[in-house]
């Protein structure tokens, strides 16, 4: 979704999972002093791994206690934090290597399977800082499982990039997303090229080694230290597209894969933000439905008040301007989750009298911003990975071309994300790597993927094409009837049980199962 939500599981999880735990926007490496304990050994190696060093395969993993670091606090005693080596450029496996920062909990029965790494999304987000806060939702998979998370190359305490500093990220906000005259235009493109050689300026050689193909072989080399003959993942979100390709280059080293709010492989990055137009004009319909409003009529409100912040931001108790970007922003955020709907009620409703403030509220939580104006990492990390793995570039010529269609599926969305296919990665210095990836992984255990009819983020239709691509016999659907983003977790007993099952005992659900609202 470009700047705003792109596989989302983003800032709006990042924050929703992370209250009053160890969150933040980087990870932490391990800390010195007490409780070391040390893991790893290789595992067989994999037909792409046979030719790594073994100062990389054999590598022993020294688990500390955690430190604090940035912006991430230490999570309780249970947790240990360990950095893991892997190579810069994965061509050249004896070359430059760089620094992983990894957390675990042990598994506490005693019939362990094996370490079960999880990828919360983004692109971007921090599992350093997000597994402690998602603990208590895989709680039951800890009785056999080692929890396991990383902060992904480029993100956080592992080489994290910054391309912005928290001033010129508040500028930025400014900047017309939906620009409506030649000016606007040029200065909408200025930005992005200023993004860019920021990046370009703090990441050097490694902008070029942040794809999602370079982190799924950094999952294979964490599976063979960790000790793993099969590799045990839970991958939420943009996490579902890093699973995919995994399987598809490892396709005999799946053990049990979990994608929840699978991503539509087969959709380039134009095809993305048309796809999530349309999951986000449905959450908003489903959500003005329950307010008892017509979705026609509540559409068009919505997309009349932008209009007016466009051409006036609106004042707030903070003095800060909610400009139409951040308005967009605060309305994004709360569709994530139900729960957070009335949060949404109640903004617009202030907005409409003229007070921005809790609608700049919703953004800020979305971006990462606390009181201080610190902005996390998260935003920048996303577009970093991303546009690397992206190939396709729309000119602003062809995104301006695209807008009617985009504004036809929904004029609240729309024009934010058919704007954003040109801003998104202008000027970019390094090239894409796919127009769309390739996630087929013939021979693979059975894959579970699970969609969730009201996702907003990563639609439902997603799942489907995930589980085809995957291959007959590979991909395994399971449907929630739900809203919100993602399934487990979020009130199914059904989708609970079921990807438990599968994760603990290896009980493959029949292809197409489907769990009704409210079960």
């Amino acid at each position: 979704m470009g700047r705003f939500a792109r596989w989302a599981g983003v800032a709006a999880a990042a924050a929703l999972l992370a209250t009053g735990c160890s969150g933040g926007s980087s990870g932490g490496p391990s800390g010195g002093g007490e409780g070391v304990e040390r893991s790893g050994g290789a595992g067989p190696a994999t037909r792409d791994a046979k030719a790594l060093p073994a100062s990389l395969t054999s590598q022993q993993l020294d688990w500390r206690r955690c430190k604090a670091t940035g912006d991430f606090s230490p999570p309780g005693n249970d947790w240990r934090c360990a950095t893991l080596k892997t190579p810069l450029d994965w061509s050249k496996p004896d070359g430059e290597t760089i620094d992983l920062a990894l957390i675990r909990t042990k598994a506490r029965g005693g019939d362990r399977i094996g370490s079960l790494l999880f990828d919360f999304g983004g692109p971007g987000l921090t599992g350093v800082g997000t597994l402690p806060a998602y603990a208590a939702t895989a709680s039951l998979l800890r009785e056999r499982y080692d929890l396991v998370s990383w902060d992904p190359r480029g993100v956080g305490a592992s080489e994290g990039v910054r391309c912005r500093g928290d001033k010129e990220v508040q500028a930025a906000e400014s900047v017309d997303a939906t620009p409506d005259t030649p000016a606007e235009e040029r200065a909408y493109l200025q930005d992005a090229t200023d993004f860019a050689r920021g990046c370009e300026k703090d990441a050097g050689k490694l902008l070029a080694h942040v794809s999602t193909t370079d982190t799924a072989r950094d999952m294979d080399l964490m599976r063979q230290v960790l000790g793993d003959d099969r590799l045990y993942y839970f991958g939420i979100s943009y996490g579902t597209q890093l699973g995919g390709v995994y399987a598809h280059l490892f396709p005999h080293r799946v053990g049990r894969l979990v994608l929840d709010a699978a991503v539509d492989p087969s959709a380039d990055a134009v095809g993305h933000r048309k796809n999530q137009a349309r999951g986000f004009q449905r959450a908003l319909d489903n959500y003005l439905k329950s307010t008892g409003q017509d979705p026609a009529r509540g559409t068009r409100r919505i997309a009349d008040l932008l209009e007016r912040i466009d051409a006036k931001p609106l004042p707030t108790f903070s003095g800060r301007k909610l400009t139409q970007v951040l308005a967009f922003t605060g309305i994004v955020y709360p569709l994530y989750r139900q729960d957070s709907w009335p949060s949404l009620t109640s903004a617009l409703r202030t907005a409409e009298q003229g007070d921005g403030s809790e609608l700049l509220a919703l953004a800020d939580g979305y971006n990462e911003r606390d009181p201080s104006g610190h902005y996390g990492l998260l935003p920048q990390s996303q577009r970093v990975i991303s546009c690397l793995d992206d190939r396709q570039r729309p000119t602003l010529a062809q995104a301006k071309g695209l807008l009617p269609e985009f504004e036809r599926i929904s004029p609240v969305f729309g024009p934010f994300l058919g704007w954003d296919a040109a801003g998104w990665c202008h000027d970019w210095p390094v090239a894409g790597q796919f127009a769309t990836p390739e996630v087929s992984a013939p021979g693979a255990a059975p894959v579970l993927v699970v969609g969730n009819t009201g996702d907003p983020a990563t639609p439902y239709e997603g799942a489907r094409k995930m589980a085809d691509e995957l291959g007959k016999g590979v991909g395994v659907e399971l449907t929630w009837e739900g809203q919100g983003h993602t399934a487990y977790g979020n009130g199914s007993d059904c989708v609970d049980s079921t990807v438990n099952a599968y994760l603990l005992k290896g009980t493959v659900p029949k292809d197409g199962k489907v769990c009704a609202q409210g079960r």
